[in-house]
Parts: structure tokens; C-alpha cells; sequence
């Protein structure tokens, strides 16, 4: 199997792989919606998911992982575009992938600890304090600062990117860039939600937008697959 072939393989599956994953979490957990509660009803909907939400979350940050090697290839499949473009598509592509799980993996290592704490009879009241502001302060250090803020600007830069070489080269129709380079904006926008003024409660522009362009991204991706298969 050649690179451009593993490439198409890959830049369909990844997106099945992430909507599967995320469709699982938000039809178990009412992810993420369920971010915006408190944190003991948080913990309390985790602890009812048991060992089939743990796996789910542990699921959904390989998929993450999985954007590294699709990075890579994608870069070497486009052998049409310029040096320089081909280089920023498999770097942003593998810090995209490494943000995002650094932001995901939290959730099947550092949540089931802060989960039983809060569920122990014998936890202290200021105990319990403590486990809402560890949950919390890494839900937006890792989570939205890490997972989302960054994962959104680095996938983003790598969608355009990728768009731009497509128009570069004739290994898929030069039409599949255009979506691409205006997908790959959006996620960009969508990155600061909560940055500056909206930092307490988000950019409700930019919270409705994120996931129509991350459905778009994934049937972009898809396409871009099925392109390079033909």
C-alpha cells in the first residue's frame, strides 16, 4: 500500500473513528453539554457510565493520536505542493493531534480519581472543595485551554494549509481545497471562544459554530479521502 493510498485510508477513517467516539460520549455522558453543570453532578454522570464511558474517552483520545500519522501522510502524499507547505501540513498536524489528547486523555486517568473522592462517604467537606478545583482548573487548563483553544487554531491552520496545497497539486481535484482553506478559518475563529471578554461563559458565535464546522471538516476529510482512493 503507497502513501497516498494510506493516506486516503486514514483521512477517512479518522473522521468515522472521531464521530463515533464523540456521538458515543455525548449519547452516554450528554457530552459536552454536560460540561456546564456543576461539578459534582459531573462527576456523579461519569461515575454512573462506569467502565463503557471510561473506554469511550480512552477511544475518543486516540483519535486524536490518529491525526499525527494522517498529518504526516497527507504531507508526503501531496507531492505536487511546495516544500515549505509540506512541512507546516505534518508539524501543525502532529501539534494538533498532541493538543488535543493532552486535553482528552484527562478524562479515563485523572477523572475516575476525582470521581470515587467526591463519591467517598468519608471525604471532607473541604476535601470536596479540593476536588471541584482540581476538576475544574484542569477542565479549563487542558480542556479549553489546551484541548480546545489550541487544538481548534492548530487544526484549523492544518486544514487551510492542506487546502492550499490541493490547489497545488493534481492528486485531488483542485475544488477540494477551496472548502478546506473556509472550514479551516472557521475552526480557527471557533478557537477563541473563550478568549478576552468571553472568558467566563464563551463567544456564543463561535460556540455555535464549532460543531457545523466540525461536521464539515469530517465530510471534507472524508471526501479528500475518497479523492485520493479514486
Amino acid at each position: 500500500m503507497n502513501t497516498v493510498t494510506l493516506a486516503g485510508v486514514l483521512l477517512v477513517t479518522v473522521p468515522v473513528a472521531f464521530n463515533v467516539a464523540f456521538g458515543a460520549l455525548a449519547a452516554l455522558f450528554d457530552y459536552p453539554d454536560i460540561l456546564r453543570r456543576p461539578t459534582p453532578d459531573v462527576l456523579a454522570r461519569f461515575r454512573e457510565g462506569g467502565t463503557r464511558l471510561l473506554l469511550w474517552w480512552w477511544a475518543f483520545a486516540l483519535t486524536a493520536v490518529a491525526l499525527a500519522p494522517l498529518a504526516v501522510l497527507v504531507a508526503l502524499a501531496l507531492e505536487g505542493a511546495s516544500a515549505p507547505i509540506r512541512t507546516l501540513i505534518a508539524t501543525t498536524g502532529v501539534l494538533a493531534a498532541l493538543v488535543q489528547f493532552l486535553g482528552l486523555i484527562r478524562w479515563p486517568f485523572l477523572v475516575p480519581y476525582l470521581a470515587r473522592l467526591d463519591a467517598d462517604p468519608e471525604t471532607s467537606p473541604a476535601t470536596r472543595e479540593a476536588v471541584d478545583v482540581v476538576f475544574q482548573a484542569f477542565n479549563r487548563y487542558l480542556g479549553v485551554a489546551v484541548g480546545e483553544h489550541l487544538g481548534y487554531l492548530l487544526t484549523g491552520t492544518w486544514t487551510v494549509l492542506v487546502g492550499a496545497a490541493i490547489t497545488q497539486t493534481t492528486i485531488a481535484p483542485t475544488w477540494l481545497g477551496a472548502p478546506g482553506i473556509v472550514i479551516g478559518t472557521l475552526l480557527m475563529l471557533c478557537s477563541l471562544e473563550f478568549v478576552g471578554p468571553a472568558e467566563r461563559t464563551g463567544w456564543k458565535v463561535a460556540a455555535t459554530l464549532t460543531p457545523i464546522a466540525y461536521i464539515a471538516w469530517s465530510l471534507w476529510l472524508v471526501a479528500t479521502g475518497v479523492a485520493l482512493l479514486a
